[in-house]
């Protein structure tokens, strides 16, 4: 997982800030991952997350930055798309910042009218029990 955590470091300023933890939890609830490695080093990484059929979404693709221009990205996306829990996806999703001509030239399309975000705060919301409200709700 440290190594993982290093490319990200590196390679995503989107990512580089993400605990270990955290990324033990998304890389348990993520099917497909795939990694690229030279020799002992993680030079690649891309997951997804999807319902195999309908729907899928494509997280978290980086390529180490002394490697990339040599196809390698392309080549991580296109495994992940080739992967029995994706091949027969419907509609596939990814989310990107700068990579737009990358992706277009795999084959994926901007569509302005699917995206919407819901930024939640993590441990904003605490409940006590201890004074329970009574108030009645409305009559609907």
């Amino acid at each position: 997982m440290r190594k993982l955590q290093r490319l990200f470091q590196v390679g995503a300023f989107w990512a580089g800030e993400r605990r270990l933890e955290d990324w033990g939890v998304a890389i348990a609830n993520s099917y497909p991952i795939i990694s690229v490695w030279d020799r002992e080093e993680l030079i690649g990484f891309a997951r997804a997350t999807s319902d195999g059929i309908y729907r899928a979404m494509i997280w978290d693709v980086v390529i180490h930055p002394d490697y990339r221009g040599q196809g390698l990205g392309r080549q991580l996306v296109q495994t992940l798309l080739a992967h029995p829990r994706m091949n027969r996806v419907e509609r596939i999703y990814l989310t990107t910042t700068h990579q737009q001509r990358f992706y277009e030239h795999i084959g994926f399309a901007s569509n302005s009218s699917t995206t919407m975000v819901l930024n939640q705060e993590v441990d904003v919301l605490s409940i006590s029990l201890d004074h329970p409200q009574t108030e009645a709700l409305p009559e609907q």
